[in-house]
């Protein structure tokens, strides 16, 4: 491993000096192109005088009817989602199948035919692992900059329809995760390949729909692979070389790239379960981390919080909200939550299909916790500190940002999300921006490692699942990591950026299709855990 290390770091110099000539050629001959690309994806709508993206439409509708065809699952089995992400249902979970746990007996070739998979094998991850990889995807800086945009722009109330998209994506979550691992394939190794390319494939199949499964799948594969050159890596690399340069004052992003490169290549090369072993280890410690500083600073103003929710709620419903009113609050929350925690997009049920687990449902449930840690969870304090620092300190007025979507503060700074959030930090906690450049790199570091694996499974799809493919796959992830980290190609991340976003509708077209299958298997793991548990009491 370390021979090819080696080989990945030395390879990649010539690469990108060559790439950096082109740097400024590639921007101006693909902005025309991305351009439009970005402008097709986000198109948008106007709603009570504003526009809103017809995705951001698709996302919302789509959880909202989820929540409510399972019957707001998304909440009521929230303690299921926990325990099983705890492994409390593990002895059940990987059972061999019998008819006393509500499987069948095995078929004449040893097949219990209502398991997702091969019999002896039983995934690559565990559940906990699978959620934090998924999480390491969206827990970011959409948490950090995103957020502090949304509260600026749209005002305090966009907290409350933030928090409200959150358990919504919830339910989205669950139904793409079940069907991530229904329709896995596991390969002679135990290596799982899953995600929206397999259900879409193999679902549209079974209803005799084969060519538009493979349309649709295919569809989805190039836009993963693309989302995750630009969104999931360069973007992450750029802003977390930005912060790291900042702190230290170093003009180039070309050393700081090369060893997120080698990091990321450390583990990627793994698989994924080496990244389910890291990710397990560094979401847990960054969000304890920040949610705990969140909670320092609100301990140290609690004589602010009654009044922080006051005006969440008054803005949250009043009619001359910081932004076009009570509708365009609304819009500026939902659209930061669906575009943080990306339910939806389908991309999370690719690490969640690698769990150990037999029953589908099993990983949906625990899948939803994800929205809810994102959203509710990360971005919510986030808002609330930014408000409550704003209370005390009066460091901006909202709704007052240049063209550039920087805030403009009262000092005269304009300032954009993450030193914005910097700025609310520090002002409660001295030199807190130093953790908050740690925790950006952290985000920054999980996001390219789960994106990796996301773009790898289209890669695969599209052009095999051989060694070979693999190492190309993930030699061009490296080399883009040190472009992102050393350049500006914002055109082309642009571009990346709308491919995640245009994977949401061939997704959504199947979760919804597939959404009877999902309640199926919902009710066929209740129904084993009380079946287990009953056996065991007699």
């Amino acid at each position: 491993m370390k021979r090819l290390l080696t080989f990945v770091v030395i390879s990649l110099i010539p690469a990108f000096s060559f790439a950096m000539g082109l740097d400024e050629k590639i921007e101006s001959k693909f902005k025309p192109f991305s351009d439009l690309v970005f402008n097709i994806v986000f198109s948008s709508v106007n709603i009570a005088g504003m526009d809103v993206p017809i995705v951001l439409i698709v996302l919302l509708l789509g959880a909202l009817f989820f929540t409510l065809y399972f019957n707001f699952a998304n909440i009521r089995y929230l303690g299921v989602a926990i325990n099983a992400a705890k492994g409390k249902y593990d002895k059940m979970d990987h059972h061999v199948g019998e008819t006393l746990y509500g499987d069948p007996t095995p078929n004449d070739d040893g097949d219990v035919f209502e398991t997702p998979m091969k019999e002896g094998v039983i995934g690559e991850v565990t559940h906990f692992q699978a959620l934090t990889a998924a999480l390491s995807a969206t827990v970011g800086l959409g948490n950090i900059a995103g957020v502090a945009v949304a509260i600026a722009l749209g005002g305090p109330g966009a907290t409350v329809w933030m928090i409200l998209a959150g358990f919504l994506g919830m339910s989205t979550k669950l139904v793409e995760a079940t069907l991530g691992v229904k329709y896995r394939e596991i390969d002679e190794n135990g290596k799982v390949y899953g995600g929206p390319m397999y259900y879409l494939k193999t679902g549209f199949k079974e209803k005799n729909l084969s060519l538009i499964g493979k349309i649709l799948a295919a569809m989805f594969a190039i836009m993963v692979i693309g989302g995750s050159f630009g969104g999931g890596n360069m973007f992450q690399a750029n802003q977390a070389a930005a912060q790291f340069k900042l702190l230290f004052g170093i003009d180039s992003g070309f050393v700081f790239g090369v060893f997120m490169a080698v990091l990321v290549g450390i583990v990627i090369i793994g698989g994924i379960k080496r990244i389910g072993k890291v990710t397990e280890k560094i979401v847990p410690f960054m969000g304890i981390m920040y949610v705990g500083a969140a909670i320092v600073i609100l301990v140290l103003n609690f004589q602010h919080i009654p009044e922080a929710f006051k005006i969440i709620f008054q803005g949250a419903f009043a009619p001359d909200a910081a932004l076009g009113g009570i509708i365009g609050v609304i819009i500026v929350g939902f659209q930061r939550a669906a575009f943080s925690n990306e339910a939806g997009v389908g991309s999370a049920s690719i690490a969640h299909s690698a769990v150990k687990t037999r029953f589908p449902a099993s990983e949906g449930i625990v899948a939803s916790i994800g929205p809810f840690v994102d959203t509710v969870i990360i971005c919510t304090m986030t808002a609330l500190v930014i408000i409550i620092t704003n209370i005390d300190g009066n460091l901006f007025n909202y709704a007052n940002l240049d063209e550039a979507n920087n805030v403009i503060m009262n000092s005269g700074q304009h300032l954009g999300g993450v030193d914005l959030t910097s700025v609310a930090f520090d002002s409660a906690i001295p030199h807190f921006s130093i953790l908050l450049t740690i925790a950006v790199i952290l985000f920054a570091f999980s996001t390219m490692l789960s994106w990796s694996y996301y773009g790898l499974q289209g890669w695969k799809y599209l052009f095999g699942k051989g060694t070979t493919v693999d190492l190309v796959y993930k030699f061009l992830f490296l080399f883009f990591v040190i472009v992102g980290a050393s350049s500006s190609l914002d055109s082309v991340i642009n571009f990346s950026d709308a491919m995640i976003f245009a994977m949401v509708f061939p997704n959504m077209i199947g979760l919804i299709i597939f959404a009877p299958t999902v309640k199926k298997e919902i009710k066929h793991y209740l129904d084993s855990i009380k079946n287990f548990y009953e056996q065991k009491a007699a």
